[in-house]
């Protein structure tokens, strides 16, 4: 543990990151090119609409699951996939309001009214789904697989972690922990990204770090100065400073010394 620091089936065509959308302009890529496509997650009678995103690359590589906020599906958390294709994962983003309701409504109000309902155990189903999907994919190497959460997401990517003994790695990003009974249960270390200006989540943060640790648990919090909650996400409080930057190449780092490059 370390201690507190500052600092399917596919549904449509397949299309290009925003690298390749510049590489078909006929400009050299600032970065890798990737891979997304739209799919459908089985999942008894029905399905998940889902965002999968490949990097380039000869071998196979580990996978991510982004788990989207309290709005739902939005434009934004398929460029979050993009950025760890990038990077060399493969990630997949669950819509995790369409197996109940289609697919993630455009009003944002409506999406987070919705997403306040969910029962957890239909998230945790909806997330073995998609946990099993991305693990038998065939560029992914099996058993190789974390998650990322943001608000909403990133409390149920730490809930997550304590039904699936499987992850390898998770990332909360600004979300509330779970109950600390549950959190004997986790197997996976846990890497906590959080905004400076953000007492609503951080002021739990030491019980979070003193349950983590009676349990025995791996449990690494960073707090980035100057940001708000969300602060990874465009128009939120710091994301336009160097603090996001930051936070991500922390971020690709645990990743890559726990589920390898």
């Amino acid at each position: 543990m370390r201690a507190l620091s500052y600092l399917a089936v596919a549904g449509s065509a397949l299309l290009a990151g925003a690298a390749g959308a510049s590489a078909l302009r006929g400009t050299a890529p600032a970065q890798p090119t990737t891979h997304g496509e739209w799919v459908r997650i089985p999942k008894g009678a029905g399905s998940i609409r889902a965002y999968v995103a490949y990097p380039e690359r000869k071998d196979k590589a580990a996978g991510v699951i982004v788990i989207h906020e309290i709005f739902g599906l939005t434009d934004w958390e398929p460029t979050v996939a993009d950025r760890l294709a990038k990077q060399g994962f493969v990630a997949v983003v669950p819509d995790l309001l369409s197996s109940k309701h289609g697919r993630t409504p455009e009003d944002e109000d409506e999406g987070r009214k919705l997403v306040g309902e969910l029962e957890p155990e239909r998230v945790t189903e909806d997330l073995d789904a998609t946990y099993a999907y991305l693990n038998g994919l065939p560029a992914v190497r099996k058993g190789d697989i974390g998650t990322i959460g943001f608000c909403w997401g990133g409390g149920q990517s730490f809930r997550y972690a304590t039904d699936n003994p499987g992850l390898k790695a998770v990332v909360v990003c600004y979300g509330p922990a779970p109950d600390t009974a549950s959190m004997a249960r986790i197997k996976a270390p846990v890497l906590g990204i959080y905004g400076e200006d953000d007492a609503r989540i951080n002021a739990a943060l030491p019980d979070v770090n003193a349950a983590m640790e009676k349990h025995g648990k791996t449990f690494t919090q960073e707090v980035y100065p100057g940001t708000g909650h969300g602060f990874l996400k465009p128009g939120r409080q710091g994301n336009e400073g160097p603090q996001p930057e930051r936070a991500w190449q922390r971020i690709v780092e645990f990743y890559r010394a726990r589920l390898g490059k």
